[in-house]
């Protein structure tokens, strides 16, 4: 059973459908929409701030949310996966974008729709990242355009993969 946590008056809240793994860790100011899945040994921490989710979002193994104390909130919007070991701290995430393995994203940056930010890439503060933009590297620095269907298609399929396995979890007879 994931450990879920009330914290300063806030209780995680859950839209329908959720997956949350057994040892994932979601407390206090935490929203999530419909259709999400919280993986093995992720921390959501809302304990200082709000943290909000949309809908069919994929959070996999080892990422860590947080925020800025009464400075940077976390939103992200629908149809965005976050990769493996992902430290997204105060920083908006914008729909069907997907954040690679192993990045960061740091306060006040903001991640545009259909965007892609590749593995291991750190988003410095502040930075804005366009819709279909592919950013990669330490700091991450613009290197082109993706097309927008592409990037949908590709974007589209992981979300739509994270929800599938996440069957497997939640429902004994999808095997």
């Amino acid at each position: 059973m994931p450990l879920i946590i009330p914290v300063r008056g806030f209780t995680p809240k859950f839209g329908r459908d959720c997956f949350l793994a057994e040892n994932a860790t979601i407390i206090g100011d935490v929203t999530l929409g419909d259709e999400c899945s919280v993986w093995f040994n992720t921390v959501i921490r809302g304990d200082v701030n709000t943290i909000t989710i949309g809908n069919r979002v994929n959070i996999q193994d080892g990422s860590v949310l947080h925020t800025l104390y009464e400075k940077s909130t976390i939103e992200i919007a629908d149809d965005v996966s976050i990769g493996h070991n992902v430290t997204l701290h105060g920083c908006k995430i914008q729909e069907m974008a997907l954040i690679g393995m192993g990045a960061v994203v740091m306060d006040d940056a903001v991640v545009g729709p259909g965007a892609i930010v590749a593995a291991g890439s750190v988003v410095l503060s502040k930075t804005v990242i366009g819709p279909n933009e592919l950013w990669a590297g330490a700091p991450a620095k613009f290197v082109k355009h993706v097309d927008p269907e592409q990037s949908k298609t590709i974007n589209r399929r992981i979300a739509s993969n994270y929800l599938f396995y996440s069957r497997w979890y939640t429902d004994p007879s999808n095997e």
